[in-house]
């Protein structure tokens, strides 16, 4: 099989100094591509320098944008995907192109929790995880890894569903179980990153966590979220009006207003559940 790796860079010229070399060792003769996203120190240069085919932004689009662009381009049959920061161990992706051969179409490099950038973020992800492996009836055991070895063909079927900001693995990772393509994930080591650490501010990560949640419910099957939140705003009007009832002994406004809800917030799941199924059915382009 041909590989290319794919690297989103922004600011990374330190990282690829680092990065690209052991690439070239690890995978010599594979396709290096760097995604320059509208850098403004030497990433660029420093890519080109060291080999790689350099596809530069003149602004910055984002880290799934550069991804996309980047799959695009690609020639391989398989494409892997890694950060440019040095964390990534590119002597680990001949264990995922091992199970790419044994039959998958994604293998994820799953980290440990040494890998996390903090405790928020670690238990983040483990909650990530146990959501997604609830809505797909499987272990996901790293649902926002970058680091992911693809067949090129499958994953450019999804390319018109990834966002270019964050969030590009769950993505591609829930639209490859929803559309029955196998995914594995190989245990790894993430490094330090090289240069600048990266900033977490509270308010910024905690909307990014619950655009997350509610990405992974929709991009699944809405349904599975949106008839617990009918069922209990059912079981909330059934028990105040069995209340006002005892008490009262009348029918009152509140419980109207519950019951009401329940079936609008079943039949807005029971629609988003077929939007969900014509958008991955989307017919294939010649």
């Amino acid at each position: 099989m041909k590989v290319s790796v794919v690297l989103p860079a922004k600011n990374e010229a330190e990282g690829l100094r680092r990065t690209l070399p052991a690439l070239a060792q690890a995978l010599p003769g594979a396709e290096l591509i760097v995604v320059d996203d509208g850098s403004t120190d030497e990433t660029a240069a420093v890519a080109a320098s060291l080999g790689a085919r350099v596809l530069s932004s003149p602004y910055s689009m984002g880290n799934g944008a550069a991804i996309k662009r980047g799959a695009r381009a690609a020639s391989g049959e398989v494409i892997v995907f890694m950060d440019a920061d040095g964390q990534h161990d590119p002597a680990h992706i001949p264990r995922l192109l091992a199970r790419l051969e044994a039959g998958y179409d994604m293998v994820v490099g799953a980290r440990d929790g040494s890998g996390q950038a903090s405790l928020g973020r670690s238990l983040a992800n483990r909650l990530y995880n146990r959501l997604a492996s609830w809505m797909t009836n499987h272990d996901v055991k790293d649902l926002t890894s970058g680091f992911r070895a693809v067949r090129a063909d499958r994953f450019r079927e999804f390319l018109h569903l990834l966002p270019n900001g964050f969030s590009y693995p769950t993505t591609s990772t829930m639209a490859f179980f929803r559309s029955a393509y196998p995914v594995d994930y190989v245990p790894i080591r993430v490094d330090k990153r090289v240069g600048t650490a990266s900033h977490i501010r509270p308010l910024r990560d905690g909307v990014r966590f619950l655009l997350i949640i509610f990405k992974i419910a929709t991009l699944y099957s809405p349904l599975k979220l949106f008839a617990p939140v009918g069922a209990g705003f059912f079981l909330l009007g059934a028990g105040y009006y069995t209340y006002t009832f005892v008490t009262q002994g009348r029918f009152t406004n509140m419980s109207a207003l519950l019951f009401s809800a329940a079936v609008i917030v079943f039949l807005i799941g029971l629609v988003s559940e077929q939007i969900t199924s014509l958008t991955y059915n989307r017919p294939s382009r010649p």
